[in-house]
């Protein structure tokens, strides 16, 4: 396991010692969590690229036309 030095400004460094606290972790904790947040997000976005690079967009099409024209149900209507 390395070891990683950082300089970050005091009011980052008090929400982050605030949080990690509430939430039961050491800030070594949380940090290590964040970063591999922010990993899986990007992991995620060139997954999504790469099959996105492969999809049959006429096959989706055909996909969703199956999905019925109808109105939201109560609760997950976009906001005005």
């Amino acid at each position: 396991m390395a070891t990683l030095s950082l300089r970050i400004p005091d009011s980052l460094h008090r929400k982050i010692k605030e949080l990690a606290s509430e939430d039961g972790y050491s800030m070594n904790q949380f940090l290590i969590s964040a970063a591999a947040e922010k990993l899986a997000s990007y992991d995620t976005v060139d997954y999504l690229k790469e099959r996105s690079d492969r999809a049959d967009r006429a096959a989706l099409e055909k996909v969703l036309a199956k999905v019925p024209d109808t109105a939201p149900d109560e609760g997950d209507e976009l906001p005005n």
